[in-house]
């Protein structure tokens, strides 16, 4: 029992003169370790008389507690400021801070959103997973349809797709909003295309519709050369030349003089009497035009990016640039 008294008082003098958590490190091995004063005196309880080992261990253990708790007691006292200075080496360079920013792409997208939101459009969004329906039949597309060819689609069941236009928003909303509609429709698109610099299997697009009783193809070149000024600057020219898509009709496919090149960015057109009798509105009645464009595309052109695939590699060095 002495000696368990004198390992305290040597404790209650060691711990005054601790500094720091390396000396507390050393005091806690000194007693306490595997090879510690405490854990060597548990060695003696067999050489002690059986009456007195219950009264000895339970001493013992007492000690073991007291040392204990003043360790941890110890170690709070010295809080994270201690800790944090022992760590401290003012040689270290700086950490930088990296700040993230939005994709380019995302760029683009919420400017393209905020052009047509100022001209009067809602932004409108719907399933990437599509049914057939809603992406080709509703569109005037038929299974038998020779156009269906051109949209390269990834089927997940004969009636399932991934969407390869956001077309479907327009039926969506058709079906379900009465005229008048202003709407524009972006999101990822996705086609069986081959990568390279101008193709992805998966891309961004946003197409636009707007349907009341007033409108004409005068009004649709208009507003695609009043966005094609806010995006690319006022002396962007456009030019449209005839094409066929089986949702609109008559229809055009548009480019963009920027930067001393045309580029095409997408189709447009007035939407085919088909269209509205599929979502049942009268096309005796209303009349409305749809346009598309490539959110990709579009920044190609506006930041002179010359490959598409730059865009989905999330290269810091390429990405960092806008």
């Amino acid at each position: 029992m002495d000696q368990i008294d004198k390992i305290k008082e040597s404790f209650d003098i060691d711990i005054v003169t601790v500094k720091n958590t390396s000396d507390l490190e050393q005091l806690r091995v000194k007693y306490v370790g595997r090879k510690g004063l405490v854990t060597n005196a548990f060695s003696l309880i067999k050489d002690i008389p059986n009456q007195d080992k219950p009264k000895f261990g339970a001493e013992l253990n007492k000690c073991k507690n007291y040392i204990e708790n003043l360790l941890t007691e110890k170690k709070n006292g010295f809080g994270e400021s201690s800790q944090s200075k022992d760590a401290l080496d003012l040689s270290l360079p700086g950490r930088k801070q990296f700040f993230g920013r939005k994709h380019p792409l995302i760029q683009v997208e919420d400017q393209i959103k905020d052009i047509f939101r100022s001209f009067g459009f809602s932004v409108e969004d719907g399933p990437e997973i599509e049914t057939d329906y809603y992406n080709f039949e509703a569109l005037n597309i038929p299974k038998s349809h020779p156009a269906r060819a051109m949209q390269d689609t990834l089927y997940i069941t004969e009636d399932i797709v991934l969407r390869t236009h956001t077309s479907p928003v327009q039926i969506r909303v058709m079906e379900n909003t009465p005229p008048p509609i202003r709407i524009i429709a972006p999101g990822r698109v996705y086609r069986r295309d081959t990568p390279d610099a101008t193709h992805s299997p998966f891309f961004h697009q946003v197409e636009g519709l707007v349907v009341s009783d007033t409108v004409t193809f005068a009004d649709l070149k208009g507003i695609i050369q009043a966005f094609a000024h806010r995006m690319f600057g006022k002396d962007a020219k456009v030019r449209f030349r005839p094409s066929f898509f089986p949702f609109t009709e008559p229809s055009a496919e548009y480019d963009v003089w920027f930067n001393g090149k045309w580029m095409e960015i997408s189709g447009c057109g007035m939407v085919h009497p088909n269209v509205f009798r599929a979502v049942k509105i009268d096309p005796q009645k209303y009349s409305g035009y749809a346009f598309g464009m490539g959110i990709d595309r579009i920044a190609m052109l506006k930041y002179n990016v010359r490959d598409i695939r730059l865009f989905f590699e999330n290269d810091l060095r390429f990405l960092q640039q806008f």
